[in-house]
């Protein structure tokens, strides 16, 4: 056997625990089951640190630390906008996990990989409490072709009942490209360019928006009162994927206020124009543990950024399910 051949499992004591592992071992279910676990435990997701940005050469080094009980960690992400010459991934980077009381490197994961569960489980665990108790399947609009839109496609069809998915995008050959995939899952799917999506907006009962848009995607007047919108492809304040509209007629839940304000366009603009009161922004949290009731006859608008706590509770569980030996990370 040469070198060449062997896939390493451990350095200097750590589990490494790569994309295939990740990918074999830990669901979007067991991710969300422990993200809602965490919360109801009475994290508050306010006192997370917030992620730092460091501008190079060629993009950015984003650094995500976060602790809780014998547990902490830091993922470092690479982003590059002009990757997509080089053939690579626009983001990619590592998640380094410590435990214990002397705080024992435990494992070094693949940081795609986790990011590519964590978020889609995020917002699987807003639609399991935003959603309607389903009195039939669902239909289910992504907007958005890439690997977060394609992890959300598939996330919803691991956790809910549903009936049909409508894939719309800018470029027709991945839409196409996807739109298979999800249906040799055995799903009913239809294609639409993001100019002709006012069918599928009318008809979803769960709207994810999974892209680079600057500007609103869709008039949010077509948003059906039953329906959940979860948007994750913002990152900055002046940017959105969503409108006044839906925001004036949504119940409008976020990870935490601090971050939305720091990073959700979707939320600050609204704020900005008056459309929303920052007091009327509902935490995920307060729905997770009942501290507050959704309205059922309004939309419910999820706007993530994605936060350090949250890929700490799912890195833990990816390492609790890859160690063979059946290590706790607690």
């Amino acid at each position: 056997m040469t070198l060449e051949t062997i896939t390493p499992t451990e350095f200097g004591g750590m589990r490494l625990i790569s994309a295939a592992d990740v990918a074999a071992r830990t669901s979007t279910t067991d991710a969300v089951d422990a993200l809602e676990a965490a919360l109801r435990s009475g994290l508050d997701p306010e006192h997370d640190v917030p992620r730092s940005r460091v501008t190079t050469q060629t993009g950015e080094l984003l650094i995500m630390p976060s602790t809780l009980a014998g547990l902490s960690g830091v993922k470092l992400l690479s982003s590059t906008p002009d990757n997509a010459v080089r053939d690579q991934p626009a983001i990619q980077g590592a998640y380094l996990l410590f435990e214990g009381p002397g705080q024992r490197p435990a494992a070094l994961i693949d940081g795609i990989a986790l990011t590519n569960l964590r978020t889609p489980a995020v917002s699987a665990l807003a639609v399991r409490h935003l959603a309607p108790p389903a009195a039939r399947q669902e239909r289910v609009a992504i907007f958005g072709t890439g690997p977060q839109a394609r992890a959300h496609a598939l996330a919803l069809l691991e956790e809910r009942d549903v009936a049909s998915i409508d894939v719309v995008g800018r470029k027709p050959d991945a839409v196409r490209e996807l739109a298979d995939e999800l249906g040799a899952a055995g799903v009913e799917v239809s294609t639409h360019p993001v100019e002709d999506c006012a069918a599928a907006v009318r008809e979803a009962d769960i709207i994810c928006l999974c892209t680079g848009a600057r500007t609103a995607l869709f008039d949010g007047a077509l948003v059906k009162d039953s329906a959940v919108v979860v948007a994750i492809g913002s990152h900055f304040t002046d940017t959105r994927e969503t409108d006044d509209t839906l925001v004036g007629r949504a119940t409008v839940v976020v990870e935490s206020r601090a971050t939305t304000l720091r990073e959700g366009g979707d939320v600050v603009i609204p704020l900005g124009s008056g459309v929303l009161r920052e007091e009327d922004v509902v935490t995920l949290a307060d729905v997770v543990t009942g501290r507050h009731a959704v309205d059922p006859a309004r939309p419910r608008f999820f706007k993530t950024t994605g936060m350090p706590w949250e890929d700490l509770v799912v890195a833990a569980e990816v390492y609790r399910a890859a160690d063979p030996d059946g290590a706790d990370a607690r």
